[in-house]
């Protein structure tokens, strides 16, 4: 019975070395995925800590890719000592997922305050040419958020860019997709869109922060249950030195 339990978590521990070389690169996506879409609203934000969470997860997939190496190394031919370095590796980069979903937290309570801070410098700072960082970053979220304005339409009456215009109309980012033949005038607000974009940006760096934290979770369970088998083999090993090999099926003395 004991045999058949060692010999359990010896290949559920090679299958979770597999599994982490796999969470190796998901987690760099997810850390990569973070990186391009904050880029797209770094002028919504001036805390360039919110991206240690990114950082930290990119870092923790690297050494993933090197603990699957390590731990299916040290399963096959039941190194104590590989094994022990396996826990202990494990173990850290455990502390460090629980880490990026703690700041993770943190850094998603503190979005709502930074975008409600800088998104009207923005606008103010908005002056509808392709040059301008401000105007590039304004007139993508419009048209990927589908919204207009600060809360909604009527805030770009209140822009600089507005008042010198002198035309009565939004930027054309604010038009409807199915309205081919919209100016941004506000004398027909019904092609614009309704809704601002402060909520909507606050709501995608949420879900963006979201990603990270479950990303973080999902594989600091599965690295416990990984921890978990290394400990069985080990103790197993402490009290009887000659016991089947997973691959061999012979005694390791």
């Amino acid at each position: 019975m004991g045999q058949c339990g060692i010999t359990s978590s010896k290949t559920v521990l090679v299958f979770l070395n597999l599994i982490f070389w796999a969470a190796a690169g998901i987690l760099c996506y997810v850390g990569a995925y973070v990186f391009i879409t904050y880029d797209d609203y770094d002028h919504f934000f001036e805390d360039v800590y919110t991206l240690i969470p990114a950082v930290t997860i990119i870092a923790v997939g690297a050494l993933l890719f090197i603990i699957g190496l390590i731990g299916c190394w040290a399963t096959v031919r039941e190194s104590y000592c590989g094994l022990t370095t396996f826990v202990v590796i494990l173990l850290l980069v455990f502390m460090t997922e629980v880490a990026v979903v703690v700041l993770g937290y943190v850094y998603r309570a503190k979005v709502e305050n930074e975008v409600n801070v800088s998104i009207k410098k923005v606008y103010d700072e908005y002056n509808g040419t392709n040059s301008n960082a401000q105007s590039r970053a304004i007139d993508y979220i419009q048209r990927q958020l589908q919204c207009c304005g600060i809360h909604n339409y009527s805030d770009w009456q209140n822009t600089h860019w507005y008042k010198e215009s002198k035309n009565n109309s939004v930027p054309i980012s604010c038009c409807k997709t199915n309205f081919g033949s919209c100016t941004g005038s506000l004398t027909h607000p019904e092609d614009l869109y309704q809704e601002g974009c402060e909520a909507l940006v606050v709501k995608k760096l949420k879900e963006i922060m979201m990603y990270v934290i479950w990303t973080a979770l999902t594989f600091a369970a599965i690295q416990m249950l990984g921890m978990l088998c290394t400990c069985v083999v080990l103790c197993r090993r402490a009290r009887d030195p000659a016991y089947e090999l997973l691959i061999t099926g012979g005694t390791y003395a």
